[in-house]
Protein backbone atom coordinates (compact mmCIF):
# COMPACT_ATOMS: atom_id res chain seq x y z
CA UNK A 1 0.00 0.00 0.00
CA UNK A 2 1.52 3.28 -1.18
CA UNK A 3 0.39 6.14 1.09
CA UNK A 4 1.10 9.80 0.43
CA UNK A 5 3.41 11.72 2.74
CA UNK A 6 0.47 13.78 4.04
CA UNK A 7 -1.45 10.61 4.90
CA UNK A 8 1.53 9.06 6.62
CA UNK A 9 2.07 12.20 8.67
CA UNK A 10 -1.58 12.25 9.71
CA UNK A 11 -1.39 8.61 10.80
CA UNK A 12 1.84 9.23 12.68
CA UNK A 13 0.53 12.30 14.51
CA UNK A 14 -2.68 10.47 15.38
CA UNK A 15 -0.75 7.58 16.88
CA UNK A 16 1.41 9.90 18.97
CA UNK A 17 -1.58 11.96 20.12
CA UNK A 18 -3.40 8.78 21.16
CA UNK A 19 -0.32 7.65 23.09
CA UNK A 20 -0.18 11.06 24.76
CA UNK A 21 -3.86 10.81 25.64
CA UNK A 22 -3.33 7.40 27.23
CA UNK A 23 -0.42 8.76 29.25
CA UNK A 24 -2.41 11.77 30.45
CA UNK A 25 -5.55 9.80 31.24
CA UNK A 26 -3.56 7.38 33.38
CA UNK A 27 -3.65 9.99 36.18
CA UNK A 28 -6.59 11.34 38.15
CA UNK A 29 -6.51 14.94 36.84
CA UNK A 30 -8.28 16.31 33.74
CA UNK A 31 -6.10 16.28 30.63
CA UNK A 32 -6.40 20.07 30.22
CA UNK A 33 -5.13 20.68 33.75
CA UNK A 34 -2.21 18.32 33.19
CA UNK A 35 -1.15 19.93 29.92
CA UNK A 36 -1.49 23.45 31.37
CA UNK A 37 0.68 22.50 34.34
CA UNK A 38 3.16 20.77 32.06
CA UNK A 39 3.64 23.88 29.94
CA UNK A 40 3.44 26.64 32.56
CA UNK A 41 4.71 25.27 35.88
CA UNK A 42 8.34 25.97 34.98
CA UNK A 43 7.97 29.68 35.74
CA UNK A 44 5.23 29.84 38.38
CA UNK A 45 7.69 30.79 41.11
CA UNK A 46 11.39 31.81 41.38
CA UNK A 47 12.51 28.38 42.61
CA UNK A 48 11.01 26.54 39.64
CA UNK A 49 12.32 29.17 37.23
CA UNK A 50 15.80 28.71 38.68
CA UNK A 51 15.51 24.94 38.24
CA UNK A 52 14.42 25.43 34.64
CA UNK A 53 17.52 27.53 33.95
CA UNK A 54 19.55 24.78 35.60
CA UNK A 55 18.20 22.36 32.98
CA UNK A 56 18.57 24.85 30.13
CA UNK A 57 22.31 25.56 30.59
CA UNK A 58 23.77 22.08 29.89
CA UNK A 59 21.18 21.41 27.19
CA UNK A 60 22.16 24.57 25.27
CA UNK A 61 25.92 23.96 25.49
CA UNK A 62 25.69 20.22 24.82
CA UNK A 63 23.27 21.05 22.00
CA UNK A 64 26.03 23.08 20.36
CA UNK A 65 28.37 20.11 20.84
CA UNK A 66 26.02 17.79 18.99
CA UNK A 67 25.25 20.41 16.33
CA UNK A 68 28.98 20.90 15.66
CA UNK A 69 29.48 17.20 15.05
CA UNK A 70 26.36 16.93 12.91
CA UNK A 71 27.62 19.69 10.63
CA UNK A 72 30.69 17.54 9.96
CA UNK A 73 28.51 14.53 9.21
CA UNK A 74 29.18 12.93 12.60
CA UNK A 75 26.65 11.56 15.08
CA UNK A 76 28.28 12.10 18.45
CA UNK A 77 26.37 9.79 20.79
CA UNK A 78 29.18 10.19 23.32
CA UNK A 79 28.18 13.65 24.59
CA UNK A 80 26.74 12.08 27.75
CA UNK A 81 30.07 10.46 28.63
CA UNK A 82 32.14 13.50 27.62
CA UNK A 83 29.92 15.68 29.81
CA UNK A 84 30.46 13.40 32.82
CA UNK A 85 34.21 13.29 32.26
CA UNK A 86 34.28 17.10 32.07
CA UNK A 87 32.45 17.35 35.38
CA UNK A 88 34.78 14.77 36.90
CA UNK A 89 37.87 16.74 35.89
CA UNK A 90 36.31 19.97 37.14
CA UNK A 91 35.60 18.62 40.62
CA UNK A 92 39.09 17.07 40.82
CA UNK A 93 40.74 20.43 40.06
CA UNK A 94 38.21 22.63 41.86
CA UNK A 95 38.62 20.72 45.11
CA UNK A 96 42.40 21.24 45.03
CA UNK A 97 42.65 24.85 43.81
CA UNK A 98 40.24 27.24 45.57
CA UNK A 99 39.23 30.73 44.51
CA UNK A 100 38.63 32.34 41.10
CA UNK A 101 41.84 30.85 39.71
CA UNK A 102 40.59 27.42 40.68
CA UNK A 103 37.26 28.06 38.96
CA UNK A 104 39.01 29.02 35.71
CA UNK A 105 41.33 26.02 35.93
CA UNK A 106 38.43 23.70 36.69
CA UNK A 107 36.48 24.94 33.66
CA UNK A 108 39.55 24.58 31.45
CA UNK A 109 40.24 21.11 32.82
CA UNK A 110 36.68 19.98 32.16
CA UNK A 111 36.82 21.31 28.60
CA UNK A 112 40.15 19.63 27.86
CA UNK A 113 39.02 16.36 29.47
CA UNK A 114 35.91 16.29 27.27
CA UNK A 115 38.04 16.90 24.18
CA UNK A 116 40.47 14.13 25.09
CA UNK A 117 37.61 11.72 25.76
CA UNK A 118 36.24 12.37 22.27
CA UNK A 119 39.65 12.17 20.57
CA UNK A 120 39.79 8.35 20.11
CA UNK A 121 36.37 8.27 18.45
CA UNK A 122 37.36 11.11 16.12
CA UNK A 123 40.69 9.50 15.21
CA UNK A 124 39.11 6.11 14.52
CA UNK A 125 36.49 7.73 12.31
CA UNK A 126 38.91 9.95 10.39
CA UNK A 127 41.86 7.60 9.88
CA UNK A 128 40.45 4.07 10.25
CA UNK A 129 36.89 4.43 9.02
CA UNK A 130 35.33 3.14 12.25
CA UNK A 131 31.80 4.32 12.90
CA UNK A 132 31.63 7.04 15.53
CA UNK A 133 28.29 5.80 16.90
CA UNK A 134 29.82 2.51 18.02
CA UNK A 135 32.99 4.03 19.47
CA UNK A 136 31.20 6.83 21.33
CA UNK A 137 28.66 4.43 22.83
CA UNK A 138 31.53 2.31 24.16
CA UNK A 139 33.27 5.41 25.54
CA UNK A 140 30.02 6.37 27.29
CA UNK A 141 30.03 3.10 29.20
CA UNK A 142 33.69 3.47 30.13
CA UNK A 143 33.04 7.02 31.35
CA UNK A 144 30.19 5.92 33.60
CA UNK A 145 32.32 3.11 35.06
CA UNK A 146 35.23 5.51 35.62
CA UNK A 147 32.98 8.00 37.43
CA UNK A 148 31.57 5.21 39.60
CA UNK A 149 35.06 3.97 40.49
CA UNK A 150 36.48 7.40 41.36
CA UNK A 151 33.55 8.68 43.45
CA UNK A 152 33.55 5.35 45.30
CA UNK A 153 37.30 5.41 45.90
CA UNK A 154 39.94 8.10 45.32
CA UNK A 155 37.51 11.04 45.13
CA UNK A 156 35.00 9.82 47.73
CA UNK A 157 34.04 12.13 50.56
CA UNK A 158 35.14 10.20 53.68
CA UNK A 159 32.23 11.67 55.64
CA UNK A 160 29.58 10.63 53.12
CA UNK A 161 27.68 7.39 53.49
CA UNK A 162 27.31 6.91 49.74
CA UNK A 163 29.56 7.32 46.66
CA UNK A 164 30.09 11.04 46.14
CA UNK A 165 32.93 13.51 46.06
CA UNK A 166 33.34 16.29 48.61
CA UNK A 167 31.25 19.42 48.10
CA UNK A 168 33.16 22.34 46.59
CA UNK A 169 33.77 25.41 48.74
CA UNK A 170 31.85 28.61 47.99
CA UNK A 171 34.99 30.18 46.51
CA UNK A 172 35.31 27.32 44.00
CA UNK A 173 31.91 27.84 42.39
CA UNK A 174 30.77 29.81 39.35
CA UNK A 175 29.04 32.95 40.74
CA UNK A 176 25.51 34.06 40.07
CA UNK A 177 24.86 37.25 38.11
CA UNK A 178 22.97 38.86 41.00
CA UNK A 179 21.63 38.05 44.45
CA UNK A 180 18.86 40.67 44.39
CA UNK A 181 16.95 38.99 41.57
CA UNK A 182 14.01 36.79 42.56
CA UNK A 183 15.30 34.22 40.07
CA UNK A 184 18.86 33.05 40.55
CA UNK A 185 20.71 33.34 37.26
CA UNK A 186 24.09 31.69 37.17
CA UNK A 187 26.88 33.16 35.08
CA UNK A 188 26.78 29.84 33.23
CA UNK A 189 23.47 30.82 31.66
CA UNK A 190 25.10 33.92 30.17
CA UNK A 191 28.02 31.81 28.97
CA UNK A 192 25.62 29.43 27.24
CA UNK A 193 23.79 32.27 25.48
CA UNK A 194 27.02 33.90 24.29
CA UNK A 195 28.44 30.56 23.19
CA UNK A 196 25.49 29.78 20.93
CA UNK A 197 25.68 33.24 19.29
CA UNK A 198 29.44 33.02 18.77
CA UNK A 199 29.14 29.53 17.31
CA UNK A 200 26.48 30.72 14.90
CA UNK A 201 28.68 33.57 13.68
CA UNK A 202 31.75 31.31 13.41
CA UNK A 203 29.80 28.77 11.38
CA UNK A 204 28.48 31.31 8.88
CA UNK A 205 31.38 33.76 8.60
CA UNK A 206 34.67 31.87 8.84
CA UNK A 207 36.67 29.56 6.62
CA UNK A 208 36.61 26.92 9.33
CA UNK A 209 32.83 27.01 9.46
CA UNK A 210 32.61 26.74 5.68
CA UNK A 211 34.98 23.76 5.60
CA UNK A 212 32.99 22.06 8.36
CA UNK A 213 29.70 22.42 6.49
CA UNK A 214 31.18 21.41 3.14
CA UNK A 215 32.77 18.23 4.48
CA UNK A 216 29.55 17.35 6.28
CA UNK A 217 27.37 17.85 3.22
CA UNK A 218 29.67 16.50 0.51
CA UNK A 219 33.10 15.06 1.44
CA UNK A 220 33.95 14.48 -2.23
CA UNK A 221 33.36 18.14 -3.06
CA UNK A 222 35.48 19.09 -0.07
CA UNK A 223 38.31 16.91 -1.36
CA UNK A 224 38.25 18.58 -4.76
CA UNK A 225 38.25 21.98 -2.97
CA UNK A 226 41.53 21.01 -1.33
CA UNK A 227 40.12 20.37 2.13
CA UNK A 228 41.61 17.58 4.22
CA UNK A 229 38.35 15.98 5.36
CA UNK A 230 40.14 13.73 7.87
CA UNK A 231 41.51 16.73 9.77
CA UNK A 232 38.12 18.44 9.67
CA UNK A 233 36.41 15.34 11.06
CA UNK A 234 39.00 14.91 13.80
CA UNK A 235 38.81 18.58 14.82
CA UNK A 236 35.01 18.48 14.77
CA UNK A 237 34.85 15.52 17.14
CA UNK A 238 37.44 17.05 19.47
CA UNK A 239 35.58 20.38 19.48
CA UNK A 240 32.30 18.61 20.13
CA UNK A 241 33.84 16.74 23.06
CA UNK A 242 35.35 19.94 24.43
CA UNK A 243 31.94 21.64 24.46
CA UNK A 244 30.36 18.62 26.13
CA UNK A 245 33.11 18.70 28.76
CA UNK A 246 32.49 22.42 29.24
CA UNK A 247 28.79 21.71 29.79
CA UNK A 248 29.62 19.17 32.47
CA UNK A 249 32.15 21.44 34.19
CA UNK A 250 29.74 24.38 34.31
CA UNK A 251 26.90 22.19 35.56
CA UNK A 252 29.08 20.99 38.42
CA UNK A 253 30.57 24.38 39.28
CA UNK A 254 27.27 26.27 38.98
CA UNK A 255 24.60 23.94 40.33
CA UNK A 256 25.71 20.55 41.68
CA UNK A 257 29.04 21.37 43.44
CA UNK A 258 29.94 17.68 43.81
CA UNK A 259 30.35 14.59 41.63
CA UNK A 260 28.34 11.43 42.07
CA UNK A 261 27.00 8.46 40.10
CA UNK A 262 24.24 9.37 37.64
CA UNK A 263 25.49 12.96 37.73
CA UNK A 264 23.78 13.75 34.45
CA UNK A 265 20.06 13.13 34.13
CA UNK A 266 20.54 12.39 30.45
CA UNK A 267 21.53 15.88 29.31
CA UNK A 268 23.91 14.45 26.71
CA UNK A 269 21.21 12.28 25.15
CA UNK A 270 18.60 15.06 25.30
CA UNK A 271 21.10 17.31 23.52
CA UNK A 272 20.72 15.07 20.46
CA UNK A 273 17.07 16.07 20.33
CA UNK A 274 17.97 19.71 20.97
CA UNK A 275 20.34 19.79 17.99
CA UNK A 276 17.97 17.92 15.68
CA UNK A 277 15.07 20.20 16.63
CA UNK A 278 17.23 23.25 15.91
CA UNK A 279 17.44 22.20 12.27
CA UNK A 280 19.92 24.09 10.13
CA UNK A 281 19.94 27.25 12.24
CA UNK A 282 22.34 27.10 15.22
CA UNK A 283 20.57 30.00 16.94
CA UNK A 284 17.50 27.77 17.21
CA UNK A 285 19.48 25.71 19.73
CA UNK A 286 18.43 28.30 22.30
CA UNK A 287 14.76 27.77 21.53
CA UNK A 288 14.91 23.99 21.42
CA UNK A 289 16.99 23.83 24.63
CA UNK A 290 14.43 26.08 26.33
CA UNK A 291 11.59 23.82 25.11
CA UNK A 292 13.33 20.73 26.49
CA UNK A 293 14.03 22.50 29.80
CA UNK A 294 10.45 23.75 30.20
CA UNK A 295 8.86 20.41 29.35
CA UNK A 296 11.37 18.53 31.48
CA UNK A 297 10.66 20.73 34.49
CA UNK A 298 6.92 20.56 33.82
CA UNK A 299 7.06 16.77 33.63
CA UNK A 300 8.55 16.61 37.10
CA UNK A 301 5.75 18.83 38.42
CA UNK A 302 2.86 16.86 36.93
CA UNK A 303 3.95 13.79 38.87
CA UNK A 304 2.03 15.17 41.85
CA UNK A 305 -1.11 14.73 39.70
CA UNK A 306 -0.32 11.06 39.19
CA UNK A 307 1.12 11.52 35.69
CA UNK A 308 4.37 9.67 34.86
CA UNK A 309 7.30 12.01 34.20
CA UNK A 310 7.99 10.10 30.98
CA UNK A 311 5.21 12.09 29.34
CA UNK A 312 7.83 14.70 28.47
CA UNK A 313 9.64 12.09 26.37
CA UNK A 314 6.43 11.50 24.43
CA UNK A 315 6.15 15.22 23.72
CA UNK A 316 9.81 15.45 22.72
CA UNK A 317 9.37 12.53 20.34
CA UNK A 318 6.26 14.14 18.90
CA UNK A 319 8.09 17.40 18.25
CA UNK A 320 11.12 15.75 16.66
CA UNK A 321 9.08 13.42 14.44
CA UNK A 322 6.88 16.26 13.19
CA UNK A 323 9.89 18.50 12.49
CA UNK A 324 11.72 15.68 10.70
CA UNK A 325 8.65 14.90 8.61
CA UNK A 326 8.20 18.55 7.64
CA UNK A 327 11.85 18.79 6.61
CA UNK A 328 11.57 15.66 4.52
CA UNK A 329 8.56 17.12 2.77
CA UNK A 330 10.31 20.44 2.14
CA UNK A 331 13.39 18.63 0.85
CA UNK A 332 11.32 16.62 -1.61
CA UNK A 333 9.53 19.76 -2.75
CA UNK A 334 12.87 21.50 -3.34
CA UNK A 335 14.22 18.55 -5.33
CA UNK A 336 11.10 18.29 -7.47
Amino acid sequence: MNLSLKTRMAILITIVVVMLGFAVSSGNAPAGEVLLKLLTSSFTNPVLATDTLKRFTPLAIAGVAVFWALRAGLFNIGVEGQLSIGALAAVAVGSKVPGPVGVVLAIASGTIAGALWALPAGWVKAYRGGHEVISTIMLNQIALLLVSFLVSGPLKDPNAGYPTSSTLAESSRVPNTGTMMPVTVSLSVIIALVLVVLFSRWLSRTVGGYELSLVGENPTAGKFAGIDSRKVILKAMISSGALAGLAGALQLLSYEFRMYEQFSSGYGFDALGVAILAGANPLMILGSAAAFAILGQGASMVQILGIPSGISNVLFALLIVIVAALRARNSRSADA
